[in-house]
């Protein structure tokens, strides 16, 4: 297919520029990319005393986290490190987590983000895919990591601990213990070394200064995308930098450079939301990230803000529900609250409103994905009201919809969301199979999403192409959680689809046939906690005597779904009444 004659495609036009505010321009000046390294450098050299972190009350400054980023790149080149080498990083939201990203790409490395809740198994395929050299591992999962290591050809793991890099400013490990919930689990891991002895031995070695440029590697930002298969999308250091530029070329209007901007940091930095809308969003402008560990602990949460002024507050739709519903949440002071955001999953309207109700701010909705850097779209930040939409594409961005065989659709029509601009990753890691699967003949990256486009401009989600499953922000395939369902001998068949749940948007619900009788939604859940993390296990089951399929055998998860909604649609409690459902209490 040719690109699209501009008088037959109404999206060739842009029309959403004429919803711009007067601010925001229509393109930013990609040509001027830069190396994520040399945004942190400016961004250091302009505010060396400014906090850029903060955790558990203790303070980075700009300069501080500085050294400790050339002090692990240094002690990164001294094991042999080199350009293009993969480090990975399991870890929570604590002030080495920033140190870490920083000097693996000071070094010339290429960080790979893993969620610290992964099994072994997870661990090892993401670790075994990426070819990753370095694992820097938070110290409560560090024996996931002494599980997988005989299988992973990791040669050095840095165990971080919460009280890293805290010695700067005074604080004691003891203190933060106290803060921690979770109690570390024993391990023996081979070939460790702690984060603070990383910090000594790489600020008494030199620091060679490695030639880095934008359309290097900078993240493999690992993704199921429609297949379930994990794949690594490819981010370059012009892809995030530019996204952070478009970003903030379509804020800056609203915020100002003025203030410093102090970010409640709670989603994780793992998460390509976190990564460039919090962390490399802030570091850019000036600004501080307060991370939050543990956003479970609402109690700790709660206390953590009600101690610190911000102005920006980022999160996802379960975490604005769990606050709003915290009966201490109105003693937190928003007074300086400049705006909301939200990504990762939908926002639903009820909890919006409740939100906005007690901050005074609405919640200003994006919408993106690991392949995008993400930020695809965002709506104004002057809205007055939530919206329910995804927004404006941001600037330099282009956007359409096509139907199923590539050609566009009209206006207000819905189709695929398709994305072209120079945030969208080259390709997938070693995958250029997948990679061709979701790009258009002219360039456009397919979403899976179905969307439409409103008369001015605003785009919807309607609905997904793909199976996927959104739980509290995350992605959860079915391809991968059926696979572990049929490991057990007593599963004969299985297909998994997504329902409506109002604690995580969408949770998975498993059809079973059974080959024993005796099995239990109780066995089966425990089966799947020793092979998948947390949020991927079913939350609920239903057992049948047969699913439906095709002609050929495939298992229909879109019948099953048709299904599920004309007995209950969206409503949870009409679930558990229709249904012989077993969740957990």
């Amino acid at each position: 297919m040719t690109r699209p004659e501009q008088s037959l495609d109404p999206y060739a036009a842009r029309p959403w520029l004429a919803s711009y505010p007067n601010g925001a321009p229509a393109n930013i000046d990609v040509s001027a990319a830069r190396t994520l390294v040399d945004d942190f450098r400016q961004s250091v050299a302009a505010f060396p005393d400014r906090p850029v972190m903060e955790s558990f009350g203790a303070r980075l400054t700009y300069r501080e986290l500085e050294r400790a980023a050339d002090s692990i790149a240094a002690w990164l080149q001294s094991q042999g490190l080199q350009k293009g080498d993969r480090v990975a990083i399991m870890s929570p939201n604590v002030l080495g987590y920033p140190a870490a990203m920083f000097g693996a790409l000071i070094a010339g490395g290429v960080v790979v983000n893993v969620n610290p809740l992964y099994t072994h198994g997870e661990l090892e395929h993401q670790i075994n895919d990426a070819g990753a050299r370095f694992v820097f591992v938070f110290e409560n999962f560090a024996d996931t990591v002494e599980t997988a290591w005989p299988n992973m050809k990791v040669e050095r793991a840095v165990v971080m601990t919460p009280g890293d890099l805290m010695g700067l400013k005074g604080y004691v490990v003891n203190f933060v213990s106290r803060h921690v919930k979770k109690m570390v689990p024993a391990y023996r891991l081979p070939a460790s070394i702690a984060f603070s002895e990383v910090l000594k031995e790489g600020a008494r070695t030199p620091l060679t200064p490695i030639e880095i440029a934008p359309d290097d590697m900078a993240f493999l930002q690992y993704t199921g995308g429609t297949t379930g298969v994990a794949k690594g999308a490819v981010l370059l250091h012009r892809n995030v930098s530019i996204d952070v530029a478009q970003t903030w070329a379509w804020l800056e209007w609203y915020l100002g450079p003025a203030c410093p901007h102090v970010m409640i940091t709670a989603l994780p930095l793992y998460h390509i939301f976190a990564l460039t809308a919090c962390c490399m969003l802030t570091i850019r402008t000036g600004g501080c990230c307060v991370l939050i560990a543990n956003p479970r602990d609402l109690k700790g949460f709660i206390a953590t803000i009600r101690k610190r002024r911000f102005t920006i507050f980022a999160g996802v739709n379960t975490l604005y529900a769990a606050l709003a519903d915290h009966p201490e949440i109105r003693s937190v002071d928003f007074s300086n609250l400049s705006m909301n955001i939200s990504g990762g999953m939908s926002t639903q309207e009820g909890v919006a409103r409740k939100w906005a109700a007690i901050t005074g701010k609405p919640i200003i909705e994006g919408y993106g994905l690991s392949e995008t850097s993400p930020i695809v779209t965002v709506n104004r930040p002057d809205i007055g009201d939530f919206t329910g939409a995804i927004g404006y594409p941001i600037p330099s961005t282009e956007v359409s919809i096509r139907d199923a065989d590539g050609g566009v659709v009209p206006a207000g029509e819905r189709g695929e969301l398709c994305v072209r601009g120079p945030q969208v990753m080259p390709g997938y890691w070693r995958r250029p199979d997948e990679t061709a699967k979701v790009t258009t003949p002219d360039g456009f990256f397919k979403t899976g999403d179905i969307a439409i486009m409103e008369p001015d401009g605003l785009f919807r989600i309607v609905d997904r192409l793909k199976d996927m499953i959104l739980v509290s922000g995350f992605n959860v395939y079915p391809n991968e959680v059926e696979a572990a369902l049929a490991e057990h001998p007593n599963v004969k068949e299985v297909a998994v689809i997504g329902v409506p749940y109002r604690h995580s948007g969408e949770a998975p619900m498993a059809f079973i046939v059974r080959r024993d009788p005796s099995l239990t939604a109780e066995e089966l859940r425990a089966f799947a906690h020793e092979r998948l993390t947390g949020y991927k296990v079913p939350r609920f089951f239903e057992f049948r005597d047969s699913l439906p399929k095709t002609n050929v055998g495939k298992i229909l998860r879109r019948a099953l779904r048709d299904e599920y909604f004309a007995r209950c649609g969206e409503n949870d409690d009409e679930r558990d009444k229709s249904l012989d459902l077993h969740a957990p209490n």
